[in-house]
């Protein structure tokens, strides 16, 4: 597993664990029941606050991406697939709110952006 944080980047680092955790398990990379590391071992590694690790496991766990054991870890849940398309439409609306922006600063039709979406799938 791999995690990097950005301290200037603005957002909150339990944010940016959780995040990266969940994207590495949404590719694969993470497969289910894998052991994650323990919230001491973590925080030792990225030099961070064990509270800060403890929260986004906590986060991890309440939108169902890990299970915890108490005394024996933290492990990669088994992944709901519906819950998995929920996160990736997430990312879609995100990426289409980002292209609108830019649509709408390039005066770009709603027609312009139709034809650029059938060239990209070609």
């Amino acid at each position: 597993m791999y995690i990097l944080i950005d301290s200037k980047s603005g957002v909150p680092i339990y944010d940016q664990i959780a995040t990266q955790i969940k994207e590495q398990i949404l590719d694969g990379s993470l497969p289910e029941g894998e052991a994650l590391p323990s919230i001491r071992s973590l925080a030792k590694d990225l030099r961070i606050s064990v509270i800060t690790t403890k929260r986004a496991y906590e986060e991890l766990e309440q939108e169902g991406f890990i299970d915890t054991m108490p005394g024996k870890g933290s492990y990669v849940a088994v992944q709901n697939r519906e819950l998995m398309r929920e996160e990736d439409l997430k990312k879609i609306e995100e990426l289409m709110r980002q292209i609108h922006v830019l649509a709408d600063r390039n005066s770009l039709t709603a027609a312009d952006l139709q034809d650029m979406l059938e060239l990209t799938k070609e």
